[in-house]
């Protein structure tokens, strides 16, 4: 153990377990039938299967919305945080950390009770408003992080060669934020397009999601073809996060 390389051994062994090993499982029994043969019949099923297919798209829709949300919501606050004239203190910072400091599950048991006790009707409003409550923060502290540590100088030049403040905020502030909103776009719209617990307990199995379909074929022991359902989505995600990373790389160069 003299070398300090060998410290890393511990989490590769970690990785390989339960993270590429897992991976490997997915691809393998995607691309399996019931009886251990090659088939690319459960991909295919996917595409002619008119329920997963409008699952899927009502998951994107709501990852989509969610986001959004996020966003809208996410970035003034984020906003305030690291604005110096307001108050920054520790004390409003923690209120924001509160909420992810109790089980997400729990968090979203709780909301679907108020819901109840209050006679509102569970669905789509429902469902939007507990997954925005679950990933808001996810979307206010990789932008809060971004805007804390922005040289404020860019803002003061700007300001000396004319720029009102909206014109500092709309051409400086926010370009310059972007990298922090692409991480924070990632960090909600990847699970929310795969999430199950928070549609069944806060519309009653009502809007069913992508992820409710695949854990309804591991349920019935469907394992080929929910590890299928499983590689779409992953496949989705990746895609999503190498054009997020491209983005970030072009607004990189711009700046």
């Amino acid at each position: 153990m003299s070398k300090r390389s060998n410290w890393s051994i511990p989490y590769l062994i970690f990785l390989i377990f339960f993270v590429v090993l897992p991976l490997i499982l997915v691809l393998v029994y995607a691309f399996q039938d019931n009886a251990g043969r090659f088939t690319l019949g459960n991909i295919t099923k996917f595409f002619t299967d008119k329920d997963a297919l409008s699952t899927f798209a009502v998951s994107l829709e709501v990852a989509l919305e969610t986001t959004l949300l996020c966003i809208l919501l996410g970035y003034p606050a984020a906003w305030i945080l690291a604005n110096k004239k307001y108050n920054r203190s520790a004390v409003t910072i923690v209120l924001f950390i509160m909420p992810m400091w109790v089980n997400a599950l729990m968090r979203t048991l709780a909301t679907a009770q108020l819901f109840t006790m209050f006679d509102i009707t569970l669905g789509k409003g429902t469902l939007l408003f507990g997954m925005v409550y679950d990933y808001l923060p996810f979307m206010i502290y990789p932008i809060y992080n971004v805007l804390s540590r922005m040289d404020p100088s860019y803002a003061e030049a700007a300001e000396d060669l004319g720029a009102t403040p909206a014109t500092v905020f709309r051409k400086v502030t926010v370009p310059l934020s972007m990298p922090g909103v692409a991480s924070g776009v990632l960090m909600v719209f990847m699970p929310t397009v795969s999430t199950f617990a928070i549609s069944e307990f806060l519309t009653n199995n009502k809007i069913k999601l992508f992820g409710t379909i695949i854990q309804e074929n591991i349920n019935s022991s469907m394992w080929n073809y929910g590890a299928a359902l499983a590689l779409v989505m992953l496949i989705i995600i990746g895609i999503t996060s190498l054009f997020s990373k491209d983005n970030e790389e072009v607004e990189g160069g711009l700046i």
